[in-house]
């Protein structure tokens, strides 16, 4: 139903800093993404993915600290529940639901830290986990239910913030796009939530 290789990409992209093993070991394949789905716009997907492979790990460390450590105020908060609380609290509510809908299907988040589930990277992750399992409603539940309520607007802020390349808000402009066409494709119907941020 889903490439699991472009969600692992896409995910560990939004997820790993920048100078762990993990991404340095995704960057190279970064320019392999427009042969991973069926794009209607392959043009501005080659364009965007030939930039993004032209990276280099310590050229976007401080992007990725400004972005996903919060150094500074945090332009593009990664996780759901800042979006979907009213006080934009980090693991309120919606981030409980998300943690039992992931141990009702056997997905235990062990980062090693302490950290909340509803990280986006974590979450585009957890969508190749469970297609890996060939849960199809699992899938369709994570995206309706729990992501895309509040993805566009996260990946819009990512767009909008003032980073020192344009790396990260190019990865969200793609990552847009795919979300957009996969919304399409499934037919999917994105719960409707108020956002707070």
């Amino acid at each position: 139903m889903i490439d699991t290789t472009l969600l692992r990409i896409l995910g560990a992209c939004f997820y790993y800093s920048p100078q762990s093993e993990t991404l340095k070991n995704v960057l190279p394949v970064l320019s392999e993404i427009p042969t991973l789905y069926a794009w209607d716009n392959l043009d501005k997907v080659q364009t965007i993915c030939a930039s993004l492979s032209q990276v280099q790990p310590d050229e976007i460390s401080y992007d990725y600290s400004i972005l996903f450590e919060g150094q500074g105020s945090m332009p593009a908060p990664p996780w759901g529940s800042v979006y979907l609380e009213h006080d934009n609290t980090v693991m309120g509510e919606s981030t409980t639901a998300y943690r039992h809908f992931l141990q009702t299907k056997g997905l235990v988040t062990d980062t090693g830290i302490r950290e909340p589930e509803d990280q986006f990277g974590l979450m585009m992750m957890a969508i190749s986990a469970l297609a890996e399992q060939g849960d199809d409603n699992a899938i369709i539940t994570l995206l309706e239910q729990y992501l895309l309520p509040w993805a566009y607007r996260y990946l819009e802020l990512v767009q909008q913030s003032k980073t020192e390349t344009s790396f990260y808000p190019a990865l969200a402009q793609l990552t847009d796009i795919y979300l957009k066409a996969l919304q399409l494709e499934l037919g999917l119907s994105p719960a409707n939530a108020e956002l707070f941020r």
